[in-house]
């Protein structure tokens, strides 16, 4: 278990949580002499730059864009006095690894760049005054890294990052921050897992606290009634004609826990809580015992200017498009997202498929290429394979602290299209499945994105995931244009072989698709042109519908996204369904219709 506390910030009568987002500091480190000319005291020479946000898309020249390396950012906040209470900072993110420190003090060290980075700084603040926090950061990638990449060096010294992934490097303290007050004896963790019983549900649950006082667990409705109650840190909430989250009709209870001493609360947190089950049987997916398709989208964090930075106007936007489109999943592709995507989803009934950023585990686009054709690709019989092991599995442990009591997340996706053909890939991801496993009281199934290397007589790693998810694109990458009546068939071809294995498991293509510029339109269609799109989509469909273990279909990609420059590549993946600032394709409305009775 971790030993800090990952629970979002929220304000009760025992916490306090104040939003240190607006302008910070900023400063470019280059030469990496931030350390050795004390920086953490406070940056000699910066700019203003935004929190929450990427840093790339807000300058105007190439090299701050592409910046690789150390940068820094100051922030200065007022601490009230507190007295005794633990202060901590959290941050959403840093990506893609950073160092804190607080009036000069050196506070933690996190490796990942997507998920909270917390840090008790109760030692280092003083009360009644202004405090000066510092964070060193750094965005260059490498094969121990995820996601995995490299950095190439210029003639002229400067270094680019080399993504083995296929969205910008986006960097920066891209979430929320948050300062934190709590008791010394506080809540740190809570699980919850379901149980339904006819009419009525039990939420059993276990809260975990650093003291020995009593803990006292209150369930209530929508109204503020109180439905169930609990003395205990382990116990069970009965709750009578309950209301279950739904798939697009959630339903959230809000969960009160306390740590008492007598009639005195000490701390207090709370929570919304949506009570729903999740299985696999056989070839379906089951929210409540109740068989679902999954339709909808991989994503991105990408917008224009604020990069890859969470914003609630385009969370908003993002939800009215998939419930326009009648959607009802999303795939965090490659990463976990912000905590207010899943607080989002929770509230508008939309499942998700939680991904950790363990992709890139290819080394170029050359062996995608390779691959697809059926070639071998080497990357788990490397040094960095210990390294990168140890980041794998804590990153997953990290996710799945975070998310596990979201009832939006009914899976978790522990890799995106890695190599899967060698017994070193077997043996690596067989130990990241291992330790996952025991880390969700829920347990939802496990799963992870294959591609098209990963053939039903090649594969060495599929049988370690709870469902299959495939990524595919018969038709784009492979026998596209003129030939796209020979992808349907090669397709086919490939879907009948992973039929005659009868796993007897859902399949759920979790990326297909194919680059379309919304100003094209061509008769008859050629690739790149909206009436391509609409052709392939309805192809895919045809295939999907011919085999009853196909169970969802979430195509890539929600909108257009901004990638590495590249001549694969016009100004970023125009793989979209909706251009970057969400307007709809003409495929949107294909989709609209397909999912309105699917």
């Amino acid at each position: 278990m971790l030993d800090y506390s990952v629970l979002f910030p929220v304000n009760t009568t025992a916490r306090s949580a104040v939003s240190l987002d607006g302008m910070w500091k900023f400063s470019f480190d280059k030469e990496g002499k931030g350390c050795s000319e004390n920086w953490m005291n406070g940056l000699p020479a910066s700019v203003q730059m935004p929190v929450p946000a990427s840093f790339s898309d807000v300058f105007t020249d190439h090299e701050s864009r592409d910046y690789c390396g150390d940068f820094w950012y100051e922030k200065e906040f007022f601490l009230h006095d507190c007295g005794d209470r633990r202060v901590e900072l959290r941050f959403g993110s840093v990506t893609h690894r950073c160092t804190v420190f607080v009036n000069g003090k050196e506070i933690c060290f996190h490796e990942g760049g997507f998920l909270p980075v917390v840090c008790d700084i109760t030692d280092a603040v003083k009360k009644n005054a202004v405090n000066k926090v510092v964070v060193k950061a750094n965005n260059e990638l490498s094969e121990a890294t995820l996601p995995c990449g490299s950095v190439k060096e210029l003639m002229s010294g400067r270094k680019l990052a080399a993504p083995y992934f296929d969205f910008f490097n986006y960097s920066g303290i891209q979430r929320s921050v948050y300062l934190v007050t709590k008791p010394q004896e506080n809540i740190s963790d809570y699980d919850t897992c379901f149980e339904l019983k006819g009419a009525d549900a039990d939420v059993h649950y276990q809260v975990y606290t650093n003291g020995v006082h009593d803990v006292h667990a209150v369930l209530k409705d929508r109204e503020g009634n109180t439905v169930a109650e609990s003395a205990g840190a382990k116990g069970t909430l009965h709750v009578e004609n309950a209301h279950l989250w739904k798939v697009r009709n959630a339903y959230l209870y809000t969960l009160v826990l306390e740590i008492r001493d007598g009639e005195t609360v000490i701390d207090r947190y709370e929570s919304p809580l949506g009570i729903r089950t999740i299985r696999i049987e056989g070839t379906k997916i089951l929210v409540n015992d109740e068989p679902v398709y999954l339709k909808g989208f991989g994503k991105h964090e990408d917008f224009e200017v604020i990069g890859r930075a969470f914003n609630y106007g385009v969370a908003k936007r993002d939800y009215e498009c998939m419930k326009w489109i009648n959607a009802n999943c999303f795939r965090t592709s490659h990463y976990p997202y912000a905590d207010e995507w899943y607080q989002l989803a929770d509230e508008e009934g939309f499942l998700i498929i939680d991904e950790i950023p363990a992709v890139g585990m290819m080394r170029s686009t050359r062996n995608f290429v390779k691959a697809g054709t059926g070639g071998f690709t080497h990357f788990f019989e490397t040094d960095t394979v210990p390294e990168l092991l140890k980041n794998h599995k804590l990153q997953v442990e990290e996710m799945i602290a975070r998310d596990k009591n979201h009832p939006s997340v009914f899976s978790f996706s522990l890799f995106n299209e890695p190599e899967t053909t060698s017994k070193e890939a077997h043996d690596y991801f067989k130990a990241v499945f291992d330790a996952a496993r025991p880390l969700d009281p829920q347990k939802r199934p496990l799963t992870g994105a294959f591609e098209k290397n990963s053939q039903p007589e090649l594969c060495q790693v599929y049988p370690l995931c709870d469902f299959m998810c495939l990524n595919r694109y018969y038709g784009w990458y492979i026998s596209g244009g003129p030939e796209i009546e020979d992808a349907e068939l090669k397709f086919r071809d490939e879907m009948n072989r992973w039929a005659a294995k009868d796993l007897n498991v859902p399949f759920v293509f979790t990326e297909f698709g194919t680059d379309t510029m919304d100003t094209l339109h061509k008769l008859p269609s050629i690739m790149w042109s909206q009436e391509y799109q609409d052709e392939y989509y309805e192809r895919n469909f045809s295939v999907f519908d011919s085999y009853d273990f196909i169970q969802g279909e979430l195509t890539w990609n929600f909108a257009d996204f901004q990638t590495t420059e590249g001549i694969f590549r016009v100004n970023g993946n125009k793989k979209g369904v909706f251009t970057r600032n969400r307007q709809p394709k003409s495929s949107a409305f294909v989709l609209k219709k397909r999912w309105e009775n699917k």
